[in-house]
């Protein structure tokens, strides 16, 4: 292609509203040519992005300069462009202003054959900068631009026939999805004709994605045993001692409903006197609908391809854990998931299934759902931990339940110093525990905290003023 081809022209109506906006990810400004390499650098970063814009002839504070151009100003932006692999064709149109100077502006989208580099090294665009990607960085690109045309979920499964599926799960699935309004009724409960209408069969070949949604539970483990769900219970702040640890082997449908009992048997109640009415009412320690968002996430959103991988459900006395193989792609942050964002699923395919069935509202939000779920609640607003391989939804109560038989005896005073040093896990000193504890003499709230300690049920660490308390990992007695 040559340069003259991909000039376009642009007016200075369309340079002075961009100028107007500011440097963003998407647009940058450059004084001159002289700082070509720079430009082109950041052009670089943003095709790696989501495509931007370059302009020459604009200082950083948007003062419109413009410069003199000419053929040698031309070429030597062709050759920096050339510096970018894989090789990259961006429009370049030219604004003449009134004073006989030029501005050049090149603009590219999102390149479709990423990740780029230039002069051999990648970049990323954060905000208004372009930074080196690290290997990492760079091969977590690379993996998410094949996984666009070659996932997990759309390959074909070896083997597998329509004998191997919950026939009457496809048939449910069907039936809820032109119940909700998100299908129209195909006018026939054929399997085939349903996976075809899916997108999870072609021709006579199931794709992988037909096994994880409704494979039956004996060949799943034989075949895939990464479709798995691992609960346990745990006594205490860490995994040392199980109250309850077991594994489930199934299809998505099977685990949701094995986790969703396993929660409503093994999650307390928080009791509360209802204004007026004098009777205890319980609640759930946790909002049903945003442990069900984040279960269905961890599902729909995981690394399938991970051969030991599965989905967790971990339950502490000061939180509860959902944790699903893989790690956070496409650019998405832990901070980033709980703001508007786009819906960018890891199996497009399952993602799809799950809206049809109810399991997903809406796409993009359910992060949003589950923070808003948890605020309406009262409770602490959820975390989101990104470590060793996958990513883990971390939930905490209001205030700590004393889980064990101990607890029972405890006086409302001692209830509540419990609680109040179980809300901060690197412990409490003691001047703290007093603020919160103000109309109760010290001396009393000392004898409380050594009775506690006695019982094993609080520890300190440290002397003197700097001394902590800490929520005690009870043991077996």
């Amino acid at each position: 292609m040559k340069l003259s081809e991909i000039f376009k022209t642009t007016t200075l109506r369309n340079l002075r509203s961009w100028v107007l906006t500011g440097e963003s990810e998407a647009l940058e400004f450059k004084r001159s040519t002289n700082e070509r390499r720079e430009g082109i650098r950041s052009l670089c970063a943003m095709v790696n992005h989501r495509g931007g814009r370059v302009v020459f002839g604009v200082s950083p504070d948007g003062k419109i300069l413009g410069q003199q151009v000419s053929d040698h100003t031309i070429e030597e932006i062709a050759q920096e462009i050339k510096e970018i692999e894989p090789p990259l064709f961006p429009s370049i149109e030219r604004v003449i202003l009134s004073s006989g100077l030029e501005v050049l502006v090149l603009s590219n989208a999102l390149g479709p054959t990423g990740p780029y580099t230039y002069k051999g090294q990648a970049y990323r665009r954060v905000g208004n900068t372009s930074l080196a990607m690290s290997r990492d960085e760079y091969n977590r690109v690379l993996l998410e631009r094949l996984h666009g045309e070659t996932r997990w979920e759309n390959r074909s499964l070896d083997e597998w026939t329509l004998k191997d599926l919950e026939v009457g799960e496809i048939t449910r699935t069907m039936d809820e999805s032109v119940r909700r309004g998100r299908s129209e009724d195909p006018g026939t409960r054929d399997p085939e004709v349903l996976l075809r209408g899916l997108g999870l069969m072609k021709g006579k070949r199931l794709f992988r994605a037909a096994a994880v949604l409704f494979g039956r539970v004996r060949r799943l483990e034989a075949d895939y045993p990464q479709c798995s769900l691992r609960v346990a219970k745990f006594q205490g702040l860490d995994k040392t001692t199980f109250l309850d640890n077991r594994q489930f082997f199934g299809n998505v449908f099977d685990l949701l409903t094995h986790a969703e009992r396993f929660l409503t048997d093994n999650l307390p109640v928080a009791g509360r006197v209802q204004s007026g009415i004098f009777e205890r009412m319980d609640d759930p320690l946790y909002p049903p609908l945003a442990l069900r968002e984040s279960l269905a996430n961890a599902f729909c959103h995981r690394d399938y391809g991970i051969g030991g991988g599965s989905v967790s459900i971990a339950i502490y006395d000061d939180r509860l854990e959902i944790s699903s193989s893989g790690t956070l792609h496409f650019g998405l942050t832990a901070e980033s998931l709980f703001r508007p964002h786009e819906s960018l699923p890891w199996n497009p395919l399952m993602a799809r299934v799950f809206y049809r069935r109810g399991i997903i509202e809406s796409w993009g939000r359910g992060t949003l759902k589950i923070a808003e779920t948890m605020h309406l609640a009262g409770l602490p607003h959820p975390e989101i931990i990104e470590t060793a391989g996958c990513v883990v939804v971390r939930f905490r109560p209001k205030e700590l339940l004393p889980p064990s038989q101990k607890t029972k005896t405890l006086n409302a005073q001692q209830r509540k110093i419990t609680q109040i040093i179980a809300t901060a896990p690197e412990g409490l000193p003691l001047r703290k525990i007093r603020k919160e504890m103000s109309s109760f003499p010290e001396w009393k709230l000392k004898k409380e905290l050594d009775g506690l300690k006695e019982r094993g049920l609080v520890s300190t660490s440290g002397h003197g003023s700097g001394a902590r308390w800490f929520l005690q990992k009870e043991t077996n007695s």
